[in-house]
């Protein structure tokens, strides 16, 4: 890591004041000061009569563009929304009468369950080990959808032969990147469908999210849940017909929660200050720092898993030390407030 990088890591790292050692940004993200403070700002204008929703668009669109250039996605390729289940339920809708739909197995339900509930109309839902997907594409697969990094252990799914898989048969792939966006660079320019909810490694509050794809696949869609603010001109589109979506994606989007945008868009610029590289070398080496002492290989994943007794967890918790019980193991996630000396502090803890 260059001398730049590390002093990157440094002033970001002033952003944040944790009173206890925070291993678990996979459930949800430290919000920044400069977040922060954008939101008291915003809550004293609510609170003082002075604010105005108009003033929200600029925020929105602002927040649209920075997700688009730290993806490598053009912003008019980009819908918003609140949540990952939405624009999956989206994707689930548009699918055709005896789709066949790939997902891995143990996969966190806001991605399988808006396709699952389409089963009793002829969608085929068929989960499958994660790293055995891209060889059980086929002729029939019409869409694989997975999350891009596993919410229970932090696995990364083998993103290159799922794209190439795909690609040879004709199917579409979604990413769910809310566990990945922030710390690993993934091809979102090369993959029909990308889901993201931001409070986790984007840093941001919840009820903001994201969807992106590429022009084809983006054209299949028919929006879910048409609003106001999907309309080709929002503040002329709130009451009555005709209908009078906006062109591209966002007629896919959904009316925005303010302060979660008002809240990431600092957070987002943060992410590029830093650079999303740097902040993977960072969290990563802790995540394996881990990982080696505990016995297991690195992974390279900012997420790591570990099955420790019901003593140990209750000893990291009195320590002081925040983690998350997942599908019957301790689950610990590093991110820019995070250390080395956070990593010993848990390792001594467990053992």
């Amino acid at each position: 890591m260059t001398d730049t990088s590390r002093a990157r890591l440094h002033a970001a790292r002033q952003q944040f004041s944790p009173e206890v050692t925070y291993l678990n940004t996979a459930t949800h993200g430290l919000p920044p000061l400069r977040a922060r403070q954008a939101l008291d700002r915003l809550t004293h204008e609510v609170a003082a009569g002075r604010f105005q929703p108009k003033d929200a668009d600029s925020v929105v669109e602002s927040a649209r563009s920075a997700y688009g250039r730290l993806v490598g996605v053009p912003a008019e390729r980009i819908a918003v929304g609140t949540h990952v289940s939405q624009f999956a339920g989206t994707i689930a809708a548009s699918l055709p009468v005896g789709s066949e739909v790939l997902v891995a197995e143990n996969e966190f339900t806001s991605v399988v369950f808006p396709f699952m509930a389409r089963e009793t109309e002829g969608i085929r839902v068929r989960e499958v080990p994660l790293d055995r997907l891209p060889d059980e594409v086929g002729p029939g697969t019409s869409l694989v959808a997975v999350a891009a990094v596993q919410s229970a252990d932090g696995a990364i799914a083998p993103l290159a032969d799922l794209v190439t898989a795909c690609a040879d048969h004709g199917a579409r792939l979604m990413l769910d990147t809310t566990q990945s966006f922030g710390w690993l660079p993934l091809p979102a320019d090369r993959v029909d469908f990308t889901v993201c909810s931001t409070y986790k490694w984007a840093l941001g509050p919840r009820g903001a999210a994201f969807l992106t794809g590429t022009p084809g696949a983006l054209a299949t869609l028919r929006p879910l849940a048409p609003n106001w603010f999907a309309g080709a001109d929002p503040w002329s589109s709130l009451y009555g017909g005709p209908l009078r979506l906006a062109d591209a994606p966002r007629r896919l989007d959904l009316a925005p929660v303010w302060p979660a945008w008002y809240g990431l868009l600092p957070a987002l610029e943060l992410i590029e200050e830093v650079g999303v590289e740097t902040i993977r070398a960072h969290d990563t080496a802790l995540g394996d720092r881990l990982r080696t002492a505990m016995g297991l290989e690195p992974a390279g994943s900012a997420i790591v898993s570990l099955e420790v007794s019901e003593e140990a967890a209750r000893r990291a918790a009195e320590a002081g030390i925040v983690t998350a019980l997942r599908d019957g193991r301790l689950r610990a996630s590093f991110h820019l407030y995070n250390d080395e000396d956070d990593v010993d502090r848990l390792v001594k803890a467990l053992t």
